[in-house]
């Protein structure tokens, strides 16, 4: 098998595989890995410049404001933002959902219509849910093929002058299929429509560009991408932020208090309450900086090389179903084996060392619609091997003989 990246120094990179020299992790569209240079990142901001930011005028405080800071200018250069005030730091791809949904919610009136796709994460369901009872508003729904695409054939039918915000998965966590976002976005804007993309699945594996998608929303998760949990990212062009109430109220995002009114911070700050999660930040940082080094395109051909060779030997396995077989897809695979529960699956396999995810994978109304209540789900980076590919299957093939 020829590709381009060495795999093995990449693999070096992770404390994660030395410490497990058997795991096999297959999990990563949950959650990533951590290169050394993040912990490492983690380890020196925590050992030598522990501080709060933006209000100290001591030297590690400064030195901890311009590394969080760096890490806006540098997340702005990686998803193509022209403007480094569209970059709002949060917890993840869930918050910067919710802060969508409750700020620029509050726009939303009785015979508005909020659009998402039956494709989409509970994160990008529930927030809509909860603010389209409290204002009245009415939510929609794009519908999936058996494909696994979206069905786009009678768009004239959910986007509408009624059409609000569209809210869309960029690449699905369940069938691994990328989305027509700018499609997507053009058909948004020409009925007068907002468009949130959730790019969760897609930052870490594709090149990425807010300004080419046109999007007016866009959310992702640093631990998806070998940065540290707890800090995601939500781009937003700036003028809409500027229109927008808080999300969160406390020290940061003012600019003066008084006993009877508040006035707010400049954005990105306005929407960053309290003290904010520095250290992750400072970290995804070091994680835009080691994706760069390897190269997004390069990430992405390597990966599109293990899904094509992991689905062809995945059907040979007696029994075995494939979900999702869009023309455009990511590393992910979901698949049931005939009679033999997922969890049985997910669970024969960790006897191996073999980790999947076996479940609904947040996304119930996939399940729904495939009439499954879980699938297996095998998902790969750049640090996954064909011969970890390899062990799957042979894993795969004694679970089906235990059954058998």
């Amino acid at each position: 098998m020829q590709y381009s990246l060495n795999v093995e120094n990449i693999r070096a990179d992770f404390p994660i595989f030395q410490n497990n020299p058997d795991l096999i992790f297959l999990d990563n569209a949950s959650t990533t890995q951590k290169p050394q240079k993040v912990l490492d990142t983690l380890t020196d901001y925590y050992e030598n410049y522990n501080s709060n930011i933006h209000r100290g005028i001591y030297t590690i405080a400064e030195k901890a404001t311009a590394a969080y800071e760096d890490t806006r200018d540098k997340t702005t250069s990686f998803i193509g933002a022209e403007d480094r005030r569209s970059i709002v730091f949060t917890r993840g791809t869930t918050e910067s959902i919710n802060l969508v949904a409750y700020s620029w919610g509050q726009n939303l009136k009785p015979g508005d219509e909020v659009l998402i796709t039956e494709m989409e994460h509970h994160s990008n369901i529930i927030p809509w849910q909860l603010i389209c009872e409290k204002t009245g508003a009415s939510l929609k729904y794009i519908p999936i093929c058996e494909d696994g695409t979206l069905d786009l054939s009678n768009s004239d039918t959910y986007f509408t002058e009624k059409t609000r915000i569209v809210c869309v998965i960029h690449q699905s966590n369940v069938f691994g299929t990328v989305n027509p976002i700018t499609d997507i976005v053009k058909q948004a804007h020409d009925v007068g429509a907002l468009v949130l993309v959730d790019g969760a699945q897609s930052v870490p594996h594709h090149r990425v560009n807010v300004s080419q998608l046109g999007c007016d929303f866009f959310a992702f998760s640093g631990h998806k991408m070998m940065g540290p949990t707890g800090v995601g990212v939500l781009y937003a062009k700036p003028e809409l932020l500027e229109e927008m109430n808080p999300f969160l109220g406390g020290g940061e995002m003012i600019r003066e208090v008084s006993m009877e009114k508040s006035t707010w911070n400049d954005i990105p700050w306005k929407f960053e309450a309290g003290t904010p999660n520095i250290a992750q930040v400072i970290g995804l940082g070091a994680a835009i900086d080691y994706l760069n080094k390897i190269g997004i395109q390069s990430i992405s051909d390597y990966e599109k090389e293990l899904h094509n060779y992991g689905k062809e030997k995945l059907q040979n396995i007696p029994g075995l179903s494939i979900y999702g077989d869009a023309k455009k897809k990511g590393a992910v695979i979901s698949f049931n084996i005939e009679n033999i529960h997922p969890h049985d699956v997910a669970h024969i396999l960790d006897t191996s060392g073999i980790a999947i995810r076996a479940g609904h994978h947040c996304a119930q109304p996939i399940m729904r619609k495939l009439g499954v209540t879980a699938t297996n789900r095998a998902s790969f980076y750049i640090y996954n091997t064909f011969a970890e590919i390899d062990n799957l299957i042979e894993g795969l093939t004694k679970t089906v003989d235990l059954f058998s």
